[in-house]
């Protein structure tokens, strides 16, 4: 007790010359008051020691001193030491904290009374800890320089875990490496765990291991700025949340999921005041929207998604390279095969720039797949998939499955394709270039309609290269640059109408009867050309309609010859035949009259005209080098053209 009262009688004479501060420490923990601030001390019945209405019992006090510490309102710092960590607590705050440390393992529970944010400063090591808080009021936490693994969990099996359903700023502070590890045991959803909604910033590391789900898990949206996010591994997804996920700046690189790279779901539905159903669009809930930054993500896991969302995926900007490498699976809930894509929506999917790498390499795999519209306006996408066509029954799997599909049920085996959307897809700007391989994958395929409007789009596919799927639905080119080489099926292939109406239009076909634009003439769908430029080895759908400009032929081209393309005597482009040599059988398809593989058809505004063996300098190169627009051409010979005509019956499959 003499003790007690000497310390406190220091502390008031001291306040007259320094800044002094009352440290209060019970065990691993160390309450800060600052002097100025510390008003009346109640001693009472020497059983506690009220200081700024936080009671210690003073059987629990196991030291109190008096120093010249720097106390910052607000705060708490928490500094790990391999078995034990110690907590220092700013006096203002104090009496909101309940604390328990039992070795590293810290809780912190804040009382509902907190009404300011504390900031929470964690740095230090240990093998064997975790951090836990929670309570009602938003806060800040710096990882400056954490390292931290859970391996026998106290209270939550996570590294970190806040039970705040708030904003949580999680400042990774800059200069820092950290990393987190959770538990491969308990039932944490994340090893860094934030119920409501964490804010990362600060341009520090944080790196993350996910033993038992997921990495990065929150229960509402997760915004980034800045920091650098690496998850080495997770057993689930690698950055999961609900409402939405926002990237302005900064990096993330994530390996070795075993499901998705980044996944945000719908929150729980719930129903608007009057009853009504709120959607997620009316929420905000279950989109992502990139808009900055770097991200690298390599997800290996069966039908795992590079990037997945419940709601709706925006890239507005940054670079994003996505690998997967899982071949399909069968969902025993929906009855149907389930395929791997870098890019997944259960809505639409709308780029408007950025530069996007996306490769999919197992069987069935997608570079983008939506459940409704894919739209691009601006940046750059480049697609490769190398899948086979993935087959399973429900019983029976094939990852290389190489049979008649004719007659298999369709929820039986997925393809790889480079875009397939169920909804309309819409390109008005940017680049995108689509490469596939293996049995039955298509480039880019819509099952409602396609609209080409301007931007630059090239495909060379294994089977069709650009297609609408869907029964009567129509494909439209109006304008941009387009360039579609199928090399076992069509060029362009609509299940309707197919227009051409605008833009350069370079579309090659298979062997016959594939052809390089073919549109539904089963039935009674036709092809239109009415404006534009172009450019078709492999001929046409037979019965095509041509107006507004004149359409010519000729019956056989060289083999990787440049050719150049003149409307009347003005230079329209010059073009590169494709290198492998096509069939030379009859013409058209199946019941038709029109186009034979050999036929080389060009169409524009006037008079076409052809010479071949031409020399190419200058101008813009567009479809991978296939074409030159602006540049000039020299040498070469004239080519005989014969007037391009369109006759007889329908063709063959669409």
């Amino acid at each position: 007790m003499k003790k007690i009262f000497s310390i406190l009688c220091a502390l008031v004479v001291c306040t007259m010359v320094n800044a002094q501060t009352l440290n209060v420490q019970q065990g691993q923990v160390t309450y800060q008051f600052p002097a100025e601030q510390a008003g009346v001390m109640n001693y009472t019945n020497g059983n506690t020691l009220t200081v700024m209405d936080k009671v210690f019992a003073l059987t629990e006090v196991e030291d109190m001193y008096v120093n010249e510490t720097s106390v910052e309102d607000n705060t708490v710092t928490v500094v790990y030491n391999e078995n034990s960590a110690a907590v220092t607590v700013a006096g203002n705050v104090a009496k909101y904290l309940t604390i328990s440390v039992s070795g590293a393992h810290v809780n912190i529970a804040q009382s509902d009374d907190l009404q300011q944010e504390i900031t929470y400063t964690l740095s230090g090591s240990s093998a064997d800890g975790e951090f836990y808080m929670s309570g009602s009021y938003k806060a800040t936490v710096e990882l400056n320089g954490l390292t931290l693994t859970n391996k026998t969990p106290v209270k939550s099996g996570a590294a970190v875990h806040i039970q705040n359903s708030k904003r949580i700023k999680v400042k990774v502070m800059d200069g820092t490496t950290n990393t987190l590890v959770d538990c491969a045991s308990g039932s944490q959803k994340g090893a860094f765990y934030v119920k409501g909604h964490p804010e990362f910033s600060k341009s520090g590391v944080l790196n993350v291991v996910g033993n038992l789900k997921h990495a990065i898990k929150s229960g509402e949206y997760i915004e980034l700025k800045e920091a650098t996010l690496n998850v080495t591994s997770a057993q689930g997804d690698g950055i999961n949340c609900a409402q939405y996920f926002l990237m302005k700046s900064g990096n993330v690189n994530i390996n070795n999921v075993t499901d998705d790279g980044i996944q945000c779901d719908i929150e729980d539905t719930e129903v608007g005041s009057t009853g009504e159903t709120v959607d997620h669009e009316d929420e905000d809930s279950g989109n992502i929207y990139l808009e900055g930054g770097t991200i690298n993500i390599n997800t290996p896991g069966k039908a795992a998604k590079g990037i997945k969302s419940e709601g709706d995926l925006f890239v507005k900007a940054g670079t994003i390279n996505i690998t997967t490498t899982g071949h399909g699976k069968w969902d025993d809930e929906d009855l149907k095969t389930k395929a791997a894509a870098c890019l997944g929506s259960d809505a639409k999917v709308v780029i408007s720039g950025g530069t996007l790498t996306l490769t999919s390499t197992g069987a069935g795999g997608k570079g983008i797949n939506c459940d409704a519209e894919f739209e691009l306006s601006g940046g750059e996408v480049t697609i490769v998939t190398k899948g086979a066509l993935y087959y399973h029954n429900g019983t029976t799997e094939n990852t290389n499955y190489t049979g008649n599909t004719d007659n298999v049920n369709s929820d039986y085996y997925s393809s790889s394709k480079g875009v397939k959307a169920d909804g309309a897809i819409k390109i008005s700007g940017g680049k995108i270039n689509v490469s596939t391989a293996g049995k039955n994958a298509e480039g880019i395929e819509s099952k409602t309609s396609i609209l080409i409007s301007n931007g630059e789009v090239v495909v060379n596919s294994y089977d069709d290269g650009i297609n609408v799927g869907g029964d009567g639905s129509d494909l439209i080119i109006s304008g941009g640059y387009v360039y579609s080489r199928a090399m076992n099926n069509d060029g362009i292939d609509g299940n309707g109408n197919v227009y051409v109406k605008g833009g350069l239009v370079y579309a090659i076909g298979a062997n016959s009867p594939e052809v390089a634009i073919d549109a539904n003439s089963e039935e009674q769908k036709k092809l239109y050309v009415q404006g534009g430029t172009l450019i078709a080895v492999g001929g046409l759908e037979s019965g095509a309609q041509i107006s507004g400009g004149t359409c010519k032929q000729t019956t056989s081209f060289t083999a990787e010859a440049w050719y150049a393309l003149y409307n009347g005597s003005e230079l329209v482009a010059a073009f590169k035949t494709p290198a492998a040599s096509t069939s030379s059988s009859g013409g058209g398809r199946p019941g038709g009259g029109g186009s034979g593989s050999k036929k080389l058809v060009v169409y524009t505004s006037s008079t076409p005209a052809l010479k071949s063996g031409v020399t190419v300098s200058g101008g813009t190169e567009y479809f991978d080098g296939a074409a030159n627009i602006g540049g000039t051409v020299s040498g070469g010979s004239s080519v005989t053209l014969s007037t391009y005509t369109s006759s007889g019956g329908p063709g063959g499959r669409t």
